[in-house]
């Protein structure tokens, strides 16, 4: 009997310092959300028309939030894909500019946790954006293709409490492109004369006295259990100038979506004992 427990206390206490050794990971719940954009749009892009167009935006948007691997307790990652279709009238309104966009970003923040439900974040970012506009008049050159990779700055003011009773997260985050290189041909270069090969001066480099562009979201998700409702605003501001051709893009428009919460576990999974850390 003495032998059968003194092999059970050896059990238990190679299992304690096993235990140790292996510690259980922090769970760090993905935060999702897709929603819809629908608003106003001004763009001019002299390469095609000196005429300004006004009109309608559209967007499909696509986030993820996530706390990092590496420290989940103050480091925080975000994944954002849009795509965006603007339809817009010259002033006369017998003309029709398109847009057609997809924004691609990845950004990782450093955040602190402040008092009454506040948490702050800040860091670095990167996004692609590749794009054309589509003027149908002009019949020799209707296109003007739009392509940019950037390294920018993010971040976010976030707060979470209640409205009457109700669960929310109210953020903010503004992001600006610092550096970066795009793409543009000179003023009066035709794209088949690209494609002939008159390839040199197509790639520039982008700062924010050539290559403005900032993005403004504010979003409120009310919460229902682990799936929110998402509303907000979301505010674009892009000009650029080079080769004399002067592009704007600018944007206001409503968002409403949905949010989810979820972890992946697997059955009899230790991780149930762990802490929990969410994005926001």
């Amino acid at each position: 009997m003495r032998k059968l427990l003194t092999l059970l206390l050896t059990a238990t206490a190679i299992t304690a310092i096993a235990d140790d050794d292996n510690p259980i990971p922090t769970l760090r719940p993905v935060t999702s959300s897709y929603s819809i954009e629908v608003g106003a749009s001004h763009i001019a892009d002299t390469y095609l028309t000196p005429l300004h167009y006004r009109g309608t935006h559209m967007a499909l948007a696509y986030e993820r939030d996530q706390a990092m691997k590496l420290n989940p307790a103050d480091w925080t990652m975000q994944l954002k894909v849009n795509a965006v279709v603007d339809r817009t009238l010259n002033p006369s309104k017998n003309a029709t500019m398109l847009n057609g966009e997809l924004q691609g970003a990845w950004a990782m923040m450093h955040r602190w946790r402040m008092p009454h439900g506040m948490t702050l974040g800040l860091g670095p970012a990167t996004s692609l954006n590749i794009g054309a506009y589509y003027l149908s008049r002009n019949g020799n050159n209707p296109a003007s293709a739009k392509a940019s990779w950037t390294v920018d700055a993010t971040a976010y003011a976030a707060w979470n409490g209640r409205l009457l009773g109700l669960p929310m997260t109210v953020r903010y985050q503004p992001t600006l492109s610092l550096a970066g290189v795009f793409f543009s041909p000179d003023y009066g270069q035709l794209y088949y004369q690209i494609y002939l090969g008159e390839r040199d001066g197509l790639v520039h480099a982008a700062w924010p006295g050539n290559h403005f562009n900032m993005d403004n979201l504010v979003t409120a998700d009310l919460h229902f259990g682990n799936t929110s409702l998402r509303i907000g605003y979301h505010n674009r501001l892009f000009s650029s100038k080079i080769n004399d051709i002067v592009t704007r893009n600018i944007y206001n428009a409503v968002v409403i979506g949905i949010t989810t919460e979820w972890i992946t576990l697997r059955p009899n999974d230790k991780r149930i004992e762990a802490d929990i850390i969410s994005s926001y």
